[in-house]
Order: structure tokens, then sequence, then C-alpha cells
């Protein structure tokens, strides 16, 4: 792998990392909602995990991971469609998926 892929990886789990510190505290959907520091820090560390994938499986076309388009998508619903975010889906992809996410994105950087 080359290190351009490896330090997007590695940014995306420092994101996720960031998501995981920032949701720690919070109990419940409600509690999200109504924290507008989190949800705005979450954003954008999720808006980070899409950009740093994308030029991740472009720098290697052999990264893969589940839902690479979807988390791809929502970068771009994030910076470009912001209006249409809906924070009951943002809870979804954290409660979710992060953690697969997370263990794959694990499993290229610990063989590399």
């Amino acid at each position: 792998m080359n290190p351009d892929s490896l330090k997007y990886l590695q940014d995306i789990l420092d994101s996720i990392l960031r998501i995981e510190y920032h949701v720690k505290d919070l109990q419940s959907f409600t509690d999200y909602t109504n924290n507008l520091t989190v949800i705005d820090a979450v954003e954008r560390r999720l808006a980070i995990i899409g950009e740093a994938l994308w030029k991740a499986s472009k720098a290697d076309e052999q990264i893969k991971v589940t839902d690479q388009k979807k988390i791809i998508a929502l970068r771009h619903i994030l910076i470009h469609d912001y209006d249409l975010v809906d924070d009951a889906s943002i809870w979804r992809v954290i409660q979710n998926n992060l953690n697969t996410l997370k263990d794959e994105i694990n499993g290229y950087i610990t063989t590399n």
C-alpha cells in the first residue's frame, strides 16, 4: 500500500475515534439532538471520513469497505446538500455502521 493511502486510512480511523469520543456520554438520540456541538463535530468527522475514503480508494483500488459508495455520498450531502442532513440518519450511522468501518480500516492499517 502506498504511503498516501495509509495516511488517508489513518485519517478515517482518527475521525472514527473522535466521533466515539464525542458521543461516549450520550445515552439516546434525544441526547444527540440536544447537543449542537456534538452534531457539528460528528458531521465534520463524517465528511472527513468520506473524503479520505474517496482519496484512499483512488490512490489504491484494492481498498474496498462495506457501503463505500454510501460513505462517500454522505460526505457529498454533508458538504453540498447540508439541508438534506437528517439527524436520525446520522445517529443510525453512528450506532450501526462505524464499528464495521473501524474494523475494516484497522484491518488495512495493521496488514501494512
